[in-house]
């Protein structure tokens, strides 16, 4: 991918997953870095899989069918050998107690187990909760984009947007917050359906609607407010509201940050996301994010041989965690997952040869309508996915 928007979202993921490395292994008093890392993951991810099934929809011989079980398999292709992976490591030295959980994880439900439970345990697949929130969209969302009618998909959008807004707005009459009011799937289909949204709105314009040009300096400005009084006391009521408007505030600022870094962002920061180590960084961002808390367990348990303090946050914890998880994510994208993505071509959304042969077909005088012109720009359906 040489174009400044794939490098530049590459980079956009080293800034999540840093956000993510920071609050487990250097806040003290907690952050809210680590809740906005993945969100701006989520909004990520739909827009990107989301722009790669309208690409193969408005391919000239788009099929619902082979797109489809091209789509699963290249998921499957990407996400499941290093998560099977792990899960096999934990099983095989139960770290942390968490054997008896793992068929939970295995079937992509961690978000229901932990929600059900009302605790982190075992913590160290905490993390896990959130790619089972990208599982259960992965399978999903692909009908919606294959198989509705493609003048509704913006309006489907609106939608689940919406509805998620009011499983917000539900919960401060149910009392006390438990785990189930942040994973179970409506409390993300939001941020996962605004990326969905932008990819759907770029296919026609690369500008933006006047009412986000509007709103997305008040709403960063409202973000950064509602994000640092969650440190604050206050009353109930304030609490809940500060918690909507935690979830919700972000995901703007969020959309519109992935849409111009798709579009290659200038300036400094720009230029900042196009360094080959936060490109590097980007691409194997998925192995960051899947092993940093089993070699956080891990590092804790070496406290002996580690001449810094690794036991609790700060900066030692951060600097050998980090740098670990850094070297572990390394070898398992170079000699493990790089080469099984590269079996990807073997399942295009659609067929290389037909593609090809489609624009010599010239249409009659009067059927120009019958071919849609998106069939013969620059296609991503067929490119390898850099992101979880």
């Amino acid at each position: 991918m040489s174009h400044a928007r794939d490098r530049q979202l590459d980079g956009l993921r080293t800034v999540a997953v840093s956000m993510v490395l920071y609050h487990h292994f250097f806040a003290v008093d907690g952050s809210v870095l680590g809740h906005l890392g993945v969100r701006l993951f989520f909004v990520l991810s739909g827009f990107l899989i989301t722009r790669l099934l309208l690409d193969a929809r408005s391919s000239f011989d788009y099929r619902p069918a082979p797109a489809l079980k091209a789509f699963y398999i290249r998921r499957a292709l990407r996400i499941f050998p290093p998560y099977f992976a792990m899960l096999g490591f934990i099983w095989l030295v139960n770290l942390e107690g968490a054997r008896g959980s793992l068929k939970w994880h295995a079937f992509y439900l961690s978000n229901f187990w932990y929600a059900l439970r009302d605790e982190w345990t075992p913590w160290v697949l905490c993390h896990t909760w959130s790619l089972s929130i990208e599982e259960q969209f992965y399978i999903a969302w692909p009908l919606v984009i294959l198989l509705a009618p493609r003048r509704l998909i913006a309006s489907i959008c609106v939608a689940a947007i919406v509805f998620s807004l009011a499983y917000r707005i539900y919960w401060p009459f149910t009392g006390t917050p438990s785990l189930a009011r942040d994973l179970l799937p409506p409390a993300s289909v939001d941020a996962l359906v605004a990326g969905a949204l932008l990819a759907v709105h770029r296919t026609s314009s690369d500008g933006w609607p006047r009412w986000i040009g509007l709103s997305v300096a008040p709403l960063t400005v409202a973000a950064m407010i509602v994000l640092w009084l969650k440190s604050v006391p206050m009353t109930p009521t304030l609490e809940w509201l500060t918690w909507i408007g935690a979830e919700v505030f972000p995901v703007i600022p969020l959309v519109v940050l992935v849409g111009c870094c798709s579009s290659g962002m200038r300036g400094p920061f720009g230029h900042f996301l196009e360094r080959p180590s936060m490109i590097a960084v980007g691409r194997m961002s998925y192995g960051v994010y899947l092993f940093h808390p089993i070699v956080l367990s891990l590092v804790v348990k070496a406290q002996t041989w580690i001449p810094v303090n690794v036991s609790a946050q700060g900066p030692g914890r951060f600097v050998i965690a980090t740098t670990a998880t850094l070297a572990l994510a390394s070898i398992s994208w170079l000699a493990f997952e790089k080469p099984l993505n590269q079996l990807k071509r073997y399942f295009p959304y659609v067929s290389p040869t037909r593609t090809k042969a489609s624009p010599l077909i010239l249409p009659s005088k009067g059927c120009e309508r019958a071919y849609d012109a998106a069939a013969y720009r620059p296609s991503y359906a067929n490119r390898d996915e850099r992101g979880s």
